[in-house]
Parts: C-alpha cells; sequence; structure tokens
C-alpha cells in the first residue's frame, strides 16, 4: 500500500470510527453504514477492509446481528482451537470455558493460532461466543500432508483435519515430491481467507509414498515432531561412554552385588532401568528398589543431556520406540541386564505387616541382577503355579510368593486411603513385515505387573517425601484436584443410575472416587462412567511445588524410577546425588531454583505430546484393521449414546459409532435424562452396558475412524454405498 493509500485509508478509520464514539451514534448493519456514509457500491469492499481493520484494533465490534459499535470492552487473547467442521473454540488461560467461535467468525485464524477474540454480547447458546479480530501469531509453522500435483504446481492436503486449507506449492519448492507422497510441509505464507488465497509453503522432506510400508506411523511421527534421528555429536558422546562399570565408578558405593534380585519386565523389553529385591525378618519386609544410574553416564548440560531434555521422554508406538537417550546407553551400560555389574540408585526401604515405611535409605550402590524375568512367567509362577517354571526358577520362587504378599498389603493400604484405579485394558496390536495390522487384543494387566507398579510406587512415595523434608529444590509428579464444577456434572450424570457421591460442591476426596468404581465394578454402564469419571479429573503434571497426588491420594509423589526414558527422573537423580555426596550448597540451590521451573514445564509437554502420538497411531492401525473386515458380524458393548448415535466396543477393544442415520428400520431419538436411545413406533430401547450384535460397515484410516451398523438391519446392503466410510473415500 502506497503512502498517499495508507493515509486516505486511516482517514477512513478516524472518520468511522469517531462517528461510533458520538452519544448519538446508534449501532449499525455494514449496509446502514454505507448508505449512511454514501459509500458507492464498487466501493463496499474497502468499507468492509476498514471495518475489520477496526475490529482488529480493537476498537470496535460487532453484534450477533451484525450491527458495529465502539468496543464495550478489551480484548481477549488466547489459543485458537480449531474443529474439522470449520467452527472452534478460543482457550484462554486462566479462563474456565472456552469462547465459541463459528466458522464466520473465525477471520482465517489456523488451529493453535495465538488470537485476539471479541466476545459477542449476545451468544445464541449457552457458552460465550467471540469473533476473531487479530492473529498475533501463528502456531503452526510445519506439517505433513499428503502431495498431490496439478499442472504446474502442487498441493499439499494436511493430516491434521483441524487444517482446514490445502497448502499450495509452487513447482520449483516441491523437492521432487509426487502425488502420493507423504512430506513434511514448511509454512512460508498463511494465506488470505478474505482474498480466497491458500496458505504457501515449501516441501522440507518428503517421508515416504502412502503405500510403502511405515510411512502412515512416520507422518504421525512427523506430525508431532518427535525426533527421529541423534545428532551426530550426542552420537559420538554415547560412543565415548564405556561397555562395563569401572572400578573408580565403583568406589564409595554400598556393594549390593550379592543380594538376591531380579528385573521383572515384558517380553520385549530391552531398556531394563528397575531391579527389585526382596527379604523378610518375621517383623518387617526390606524392600529394595534398584534404578539405573543413568546420571552417572549423562552429564548435566552434555550433548546427551541436551538431546534428552528436548526428547522429554521415550515414546512407545505400535512398531517402533523412539528412545530419550541411545540405544548405547539404553540397552547397553545403563540397562539391568542380568549378571553384569551396574550402578545403581537404590531405595531400600523397612516396611511393617500393614505397609508402611517405617525407615529408608537412599544410596549410590553397584548391583548384580540375578535372573532376568518376564510378566508372564513370574505371572504363571504365582497364579498358575506352573510346574515347569516353579523347577526352572526354584531359588527365586519363595522371593516371589513375598513379594506377592507385600504387594497386597501395600495395595490395601492405597486402597484404604482412596486411592483410584482405572483398570482400563491397553491394547496389544501385532503388525506383519508390511507393517499391517494382524491382530488385536486387549493387554491386561496380570499379578505380576501389578506388584512391579506397587513396588515402583511406594519407591516414588518414600524419594519424595524424604527431599520434601530436607527442603531442597525437587521436581514433583503433581495431580491437582478435580475441578467441582465438573464433579458436580459427573454426580448428577451418574444420579441417573442410582449413584450418588458425596461433598462434590466444593471438594470431593479421592475414596469417594474409588467408592463410586467400586459399585459399578460389573454393572453395564461401568466403562462410560469410568471414562466419563477420568476426563472429570485434571491431567498429572510436573511440578516444582509438592501438592500432591489426587489419584494416588498421596501427599508426596514424584516419578524416580525410570530414567532411561523420562526426564524428570535422571533430573531428580542429579539433585539426589548433590545431597547425598553433601555438594547441595547454596550455589547448587540457586542453579536448581533456576532450571526446574522450565524441566517441570518442558517434560510436562512432551509426555503430553508422545501420549497424544501413541493414541492416534494406535487409532489409525485399528480402523486400518478393521477396513479388511468390512461386512463381518462381532458381538460388543454399548460404550457410549450421543444424540447423534451410538458407540460400540468390541472385546478386542475396537470402538466404532453406528451412526443414527445407519438406524434404518425405525427412527431414534435421544433420551438425555436417561442416556439412551429409544425407536419412534417400535420402542425399542439400546443402553449403556447393553451387548449387541454389530456389522462393520466402514472404517478410514486417514480419518482413524470405524462405522458399525446393527446386524440385525435388513436394509445395510442396500445402504452400504451411503456409510461414513465411502463418502470419506470420495472426499
Amino acid at each position: 500500500m502506497t503512502k498517499n493509500k495508507q493515509d486516505l485509508f486511516e482517514k477512513r478509520k478516524k472518520v468511522i470510527y469517531d462517528m461510533m464514539c458520538d452519544r448519538i451514534y446508534t449501532p449499525m448493519k455494514e449496509k446502514e453504514l454505507a448508505i449512511l456514509l454514501q459509500v458507492a457500491k464498487e466501493d463496499r469492499p474497502a468499507l468492509k477492509e476498514t471495518l475489520f481493520s477496526l475490529m482488529q484494533e480493537g476498537k470496535i465490534e460487532v453484534s450477533k446481528r451484525g450491527k458495529y459499535r465502539k468496543a464495550q470492552s478489551s480484548a481477549l487473547i488466547g489459543t485458537f482451537i480449531a474443529h474439522p467442521k470449520g467452527f472452534g473454540f478460543v482457550e484462554i488461560e486462566g479462563r474456565e470455558e472456552d469462547i465459541f467461535i463459528s466458522e464466520s467468525e473465525t477471520h482465517g485464524a489456523l488451529h493453535k493460532d495465538m488470537v485476539q477474540v471479541m466476545l459477542l454480547p449476545q451468544p445464541s447458546g449457552k457458552r460465550p461466543e467471540g469473533t476473531i479480530i487479530k492473529v498475533l501469531e501463528h502456531g503452526i509453522h510445519e506439517l505433513v500432508g499428503t502431495y498431490r500435483q496439478s499442472g504446474n504446481f502442487g498441493f499439499v492436503i494436511p493430516d491434521n483435519r483441524r487444517i482446514l486449507y490445502d497448502i499450495f506449492i509452487p513447482k520449483e519448492k516441491n523437492k521432487g515430491a509426487v502425488s502420493g507422497h507423504k512430506v513434511l510441509v514448511e509454512l512460508s505464507d498463511y494465506g488470505n481467507v478474505r482474498q480466497k488465497r491458500n496458505p504457501e509453503g515449501e516441501v522440507k522432506e518428503i517421508i515416504g509414498h502412502i503405500n510403502d510400508p511405515g510411512t502412515d506411523i512416520l507422518s504421525i511421527v512427523y506430525g508431532y515432531d518427535l525426533p527421529l534421528e541423534y545428532p551426530q555429536k550426542v552420537l559420538n558422546q554415547a560412543e565415548r561412554i564405556p561397555e562395563e562399570v569401572s572400578e573408580a565408578d565403583r568406589s564409595g558405593r554400598l556393594d549390593l552385588r550379592d543380594a538376591l534380585m531380579v528385573t521383572i519386565d515384558g517380553e520385549d523389553a530391552k531398556d531394563l532401568d528397575d531391579a527389585v529385591s526382596l527379604t523378610y525378618d518375621g517383623t518387617l519386609y526390606h524392600l529394595g528398589v534398584h534404578i539405573a544410574d543413568v546420571s552417572n553416564y549423562v552429564q548435566e548440560n552434555s550433548a546427551l543431556d541436551r538431546e534428552a531434555l528436548k526428547r522429554g521422554t521415550s515414546v512407545y508406538l505400535v512398531d517402533r520406540v523412539i528412545p530419550m537417550l541411545p540405544h548405547r546407553l539404553s540397552n547397553g551400560i545403563c540397562s539391568l541386564n542380568q549378571g553384569v555389574d551396574r550402578l545403581a540408585l537404590s531405595c531400600l526401604m523397612d516396611i511393617d505387616d500393614k505397609g508402611n515405611v517405617v525407615s529408608h535409605q537412599v544410596a549410590e550402590t553397584v548391583i548384580r541382577v540375578d535372573r532376568r524375568m518376564t510378566y508372564t512367567n513370574v505371572s504363571k509362577i504365582l497364579e498358575a503355579a506352573d510346574p515347569q517354571l516353579l523347577q526352572e526358577y526354584e531359588a527365586l520362587v519363595p522371593m516371589f510368593r513375598l513379594m506377592a504378599k507385600l504387594s497386597a498389603i501395600l495395595r490395601e493400604k492405597r486402597r484404604k486411603r482412596g486411592s483410584i484405579d482405572f483398570d482400563f485394558p491397553e491394547t496389544k496390536i501385532i503388525l506383519d513385515e508390511k507393517g499391517i495390522p494382524q491382530e488385536i487384543k486387549p493387554y491386561d494387566r496380570n499379578a505380576a505387573t501389578k506388584l512391579i507398579e506397587d513396588f515402583m510406587l511406594i519407591a516414588n512415595e518414600t524419594v519424595a517425601e524424604d527431599f520434601f523434608w530436607q527442603e531442597v529444590p525437587f521436581v514433583y509428579r503433581s495431580h491437582e484436584d478435580p475441578d467441582p464444577e465438573k464433579i458436580q456434572k459427573l454426580a448428577m450424570f451418574i444420579s441417573n443410575f442410582g449413584y450418588g457421591m458425596k461433598a462434590v460442591r466444593d471438594e470431593v476426596h479421592p475414596k469417594e472416587i474409588q467408592k463410586l468404581l467400586g459399585r459399578i465394578e460389573g454393572a453395564p454402564e461401568e466403562a462410560m462412567i469410568s471414562r466419563l469419571t477420568l476426563r472429570s479429573m485434571k491431567q498429572a503434571k510436573y511440578t516444582t511445588e509438592c501438592t500432591g497426588h489426587f489419584g494416588l491420594a498421596a501427599k508426596y509423589y514424584c516419578h524416580f524410577t525410570s530414567p532411561i526414558r523420562r526426564y524428570p527422573d535422571l533430573q531428580i537423580h542429579r539433585i539426589i546425588k548433590d545431597v547425598l555426596r553433601g555438594r547441595m550448597n547454596v550455589q547448587r540451590q540457586a542453579h536448581y531454583e533456576a532450571i526446574l521451573p522450565s524441566v517441570a514445564e518442558r517434560s510436562s509437554r512432551t509426555e503430553r505430546a508422545a501420549e497424544e502420538a501413541e493414541r492416534e497411531v494406535e487409532k489409525m492401525k485399528k480402523a486400518e484393521y478393521m477396513q479388511r473386515r468390512i461386512g463381518q458380524v462381532y458381538e460388543g458393548v454399548i460404550s457410549g449414546i450421543t444424540s447423534f448415535g451410538i458407540y460400540v466396543e468390541l472385546p478386542n477393544t475396537v470402538e466404532g459409532l453406528i451412526h443414527v442415520s445407519n438406524m434404518y428400520d425405525d427412527h431414534y431419538y435421544y433420551r438425555e435424562e436417561t442416556f439412551d436411545m429409544v425407536g419412534i413406533g417400535t420402542g425399542k430401547t439400546y443402553a449403556l452396558g447393553q451387548k449387541v450384535k454389530i456389522r462393520v460397515l466402514g472404517a478410514d484410516k486417514e480419518t482413524r475412524t470405524v462405522d458399525f451398523v446393527f446386524d440385525e438391519e435388513p436394509k445395510w446392503a442396500q445402504c452400504e454405498e451411503e456409510s461414513g466410510w465411502e463418502r470419506n473415500q470420495r472426499s
């Protein structure tokens, strides 16, 4: 814009703003303003531009009826979360309710943009509504999508359905991509919705073709910005780390190599970072939880340490693990492998018959694991008394039985204080060499997994309490109390099923949640209420303040037991060793106080990204698995009912939707007060927990959705081509 045009534009803005500031001004629509100001028809776009600019500056606002006036309140700033259907929400820190943004009020904002939003004076619904007046900062700079060639240019269809615009790619910036390639795109221009100009970018990397094995999972890895390769400097540093424990490293440590101890992990685990030992003297259990001393090899602020902090956590996907530390460490010197000397940080606890830790010691140790055990084999020893395994591990069986006793004591103690145990089955997905899912099944916890869980929990609690009272800077694992309003809504929901909760107005004790889960156990609505209860709670995170863990009903809690795969554990190991060695002076305290807030915040952020990526891969592979089973009949359980359809979960943990449009024999309506679906005319009712037979109607790997239809519906075959899956395929 030339200087003269800019001056004219500013002059117009001043005229309109001054007019709206006048006390006699009455709010008007754009057309009314044009008539009043005698704006010619061909100049209407310039008026629209002027009004929008004033809105961006927060000087004026527009009502729900489209009338412009001087801004009544200051604009709010938040993050725009787009919905695939075009509308979205603005999340504002410290504000309980999000602000709804209709499609017409997004004004070109993209998913994750930091925006300035103005509240609309007359919301159409219950939640507050607003209009985006300015994009302050773009939140997405790179994205993953599918490249399509079109004449002399290309475009990328984003994998993230919340990004509603295809990305224009000039031919000279496609890096040789061809139609069907999954690519990583760097955005160079965010487009202009009012000028109907799409965002523009260049191909930064070609991930692979959509038909190549593994490209689908790699696309999710790139989409979540999970680092696959290590910088050469990090690899070089890892190579210099010795493969065996040196005599110098053993010096000054508590020698526990003669103590009988084992690791208990999954069959395919390679990074073994915890070992356990246990004896009983007739009065006290002497439990040792021995954790790999990773901090001995990963020095603070080294290349290895900076990379570990950047990653924050290991990521466990269906076909691969993206480790926090290079394999030379995680599978080598830092892994507590059988029969070799290893350095550890041990939490040695004396526990009475009621589960109380009466004394403890945290020490730098040298250990030697006697046997590498698996969850499966330990479970067979404890639950099935497998004769062959009893003979093979004869020397260890008494310790395993002792462990089962102590585990039960610790679990019961946690139960009594109100610890909440959500026992959702995990999913195990088995892929072939081409990455195609061959089997999906629930991966339930057994006696051995619970045993290790109990021992790790008590070690984490003991360490957290110890260092809290020593008043040193620390990283805690915190789980805040739930929001009373959410718990109140949950209480209203469960009352429809005859369940109640105490003290929901001000606060709720974890014991009330625990009691609720106990009452619904085995009930048809168990899965639904359990999930809703979990969603009513806040997300656990890392903090520098010890605020307690609501879910565990624990006053003190931290993550101490997995420094190979979690950065906070590695960080507190350094703090513990500084205390043990008498190095926690004023300068070290000040150092930790300075760095720990950012360590806690980054670790929480990387943990969330890893969990989301793991969930997305799982959902994608479930949809891919069901794609080859269209038309097959299964028995499942109704896991959710909404106004738009019924969710059914199969025994293999796959969940699909029966949309109301696919319930052909009858018209159905959703009864909100009883959370069921009723057929008009027939009176047929579908309720939570009800067993039903379904037929697989469709599945879409791209959208990660599965569609079902009731098997008894006779018109299914005629309507198959109308399915959501077919519609998705066409689009």
